[in-house]
């Protein structure tokens, strides 16, 4: 499981003393704590992936309003906590598998145009797992809408 796999990396960075990835990890424990207390039972791989997702759009987002900010350090600071929990995640899916993901949802989902973009992304969002961030499969969704009807 996944969340072996973070207590194991938690203590090999511990005995490392690569505080970075400690106190990444140990963040990462904490939410993922809190999560299961949310849901009142084990977190599931899917459930931690979410996790995983979750804080690292919070840091994009920190890391980039550090740079507007004129505070390049505490950017690249968020950077590198990203760079340590994408290792957690599965391969990320390229431009072409999502297109043909989206292009099979968008089939079997009967969409017509960008309105039922609802339908098409409940659809898709299963079969994508946490291999694409959501915006990206938001942007491609429409794309393929725009495409196919107006």
């Amino acid at each position: 499981m996944l969340a072996d796999q973070i207590d194991a990396d938690m203590k090999n960075a511990a005995r490392a003393k690569d505080a970075r990835r400690l106190g990444t990890i140990r963040m990462l424990k904490s939410q993922m704590k809190y999560r299961e207390i949310e849901k009142g039972q084990a977190l599931e791989d899917a459930d931690v992936i979410a996790v995983i997702g979750s804080m690292i759009k919070q840091r994009k987002d920190s890391a980039a309003q550090y740079s507007a900010g004129g505070r390049p350090e505490l950017a690249e600071n968020e950077n590198a906590e990203i760079t340590i929990l994408e290792a957690y995640l599965p391969r990320q899916l390229t431009d072409a598998e999502l297109a043909a993901l989206v292009q099979e949802s968008v089939a079997a989902s009967g969409a017509r145009g960008p309105k039922d973009m609802g339908a098409v992304m409940k659809a898709l969002m299963p079969k994508i797992g946490g291999r694409a961030e959501g915006k990206r499969v938001s942007d491609a969704v429409k794309s393929a809408l725009s495409k196919s009807g107006a």
